[in-house]
């Protein structure tokens, strides 16, 4: 058994894994906030700067994806803090680089690169957050990290909308450069080196897979995240495109849009870290940001189209939402033992950002027979009823002892 740190060593770890969250959202949302100056500034045509978004927003999604197995696998062989210091200094780099391209091509190449390294984040520090916390008060740990790290989303938004769009991708890359200093010190989770004693596979990623009960509780608490990122990578990215089409004047600009969101996200990811531990469960308050997420794109189709302010109102409402990322991903930590721990944790967000793709996809494949907004609320109840029945097959891990290995 692993000696339970101190309250400093603690304290330390949220902080530095609230603030690497932080930087992993500012750059995560900025191409969304500045996606159709940064296209009509290399010279994509207006006709095509839609589609070409979604093109690169599905490249940073892919590189997401295969980070996520990357930086799992690695978390679980390597440690968890070997993840925070490599993530950070990919994406930060590709930031960097991102202010600087000149053609569709070179965008597309380093949004994939950021992806990758964006993917490895928020996974290896909830890990780290779960592993040091006791098991009765991780909750209120990861629902800090959340929420420190949702803020900056509503600072990219205000950065990347009040700033030309190179300066602001140069801005997320020196924050995160920055926040490397912060994290030389911090402190290994006993349970992972704990596992030096016990002769089992890690970062084993087909081994969450090889047992039935095992590959259903992963694929569960993947799919019940999917709402969030289908109201991030439709709702809100293309909130002018879908303004417009509801008839919206002003047509809303993304970077408000994004804004509202992300500012009800941080309400929402510290109401349903709360909300867990007041219930004492993570799947009833789940259960309950589903139905309010249901009621949330009620909302937006409806009294959204009513005014400008309206539709930010509900870009806000949708926020709040959405906002049990902190739970769903504090769920995925806890569904499994700590040779697989960092590979669930860090590739479960990451399939669900990933889960862009295909989202996107369909909802470019439904817009010639509904329309714009009628493919995207079309999208987003499939998606809903996807997330209430995966609901039914998680495991309820409110204080559950997390010192344990998968054989």
């Amino acid at each position: 058994m692993s000696e339970p740190p101190r309250s400093r060593t603690v304290a330390m770890v949220v902080l530095v894994a609230a603030l690497g969250y932080f930087v992993d959202i500012y750059n995560l949302i900025l191409f969304g906030v500045v996606r159709k100056a940064s296209l009509a500034g290399i010279g994509v045509p207006a006709d095509q700067i839609r589609d070409t978004g979604i093109f690169l927003l599905n490249a940073q999604m892919v590189g997401m994806l295969l980070g996520g197995v990357l930086w799992g696998v690695i978390a679980d062989k390597k440690g968890r803090l070997a993840v925070l210091f490599a993530s950070i200094i990919t994406y930060s780099i590709a930031n960097i680089a991102n202010g600087m391209v000149h053609e569709v091509w070179q965008y597309a190449a380093m949004r994939f690169v950021a992806g990758v390294g964006l993917a490895g984040e928020l996974g290896a520090g909830v890990t780290l957050v779960v592993e040091v916390m006791r098991r009765e008060s991780r909750g209120w740990g990861t629902a800090i990290v959340a929420t420190v790290g949702i803020c900056g989303g509503v600072v990219g938004s205000l950065v990347g909308g009040g700033n030309d769009w190179r300066t602001a991708y140069f801005i997320g890359g020196g924050l995160g450069l920055a926040l490397l200093v912060l994290r030389i010190g911090v402190a290994e989770s006993g349970m992972f080196r704990g596992l030096d004693d016990r002769k089992v596979r890690r970062g084993d990623f087909l081994g969450l897979f090889r047992r039935k009960d095992r590959a259903i509780r992963y694929l569960a608490v993947c799919v019940v995240g999917i709402p969030i990122w289908y109201a991030v990578g439709i709702l809100i990215t293309l909130s002018p495109e879908l303004g417009a089409a509801m008839g919206v004047t002003p047509v809303p600009r993304a970077a408000d849009a994004f804004m509202w969101c992300y500012g009800g996200l941080a309400i929402g990811d510290l109401g349903s870290g709360l909300l867990s531990q007041f219930l004492r469960s993570r799947r009833r308050a789940l259960a309950v940001f589903l139905v309010l997420t249901s009621l949330a794109l009620v909302m937006y189709f409806t009294l959204g189209r009513q005014s400008q302010g309206m539709f930010y109102l509900s870009c806000g409402v949708l926020g709040v939402s959405i906002g049990y990322w902190a739970v769903f991903v504090t769920s995925a930590s806890e569904q499994f033992g700590t040779n697989l721990r960092g590979t669930a944790a860090t590739t479960a967000p990451n399939f669900v950002r990933g889960a862009t793709v295909p989202v996107t996809l369909a909802y470019q494949q439904l817009v010639r027979p509904l329309g714009l907004v009628g493919a995207a609320a079309a999208v987003g109840a499939a998606c809903l009823a996807l997330a209430f029945l995966a609901l039914t097959r998680l495991e309820e891990t409110f204080a559950k002892d997390l010192d344990y290995v998968e054989e």
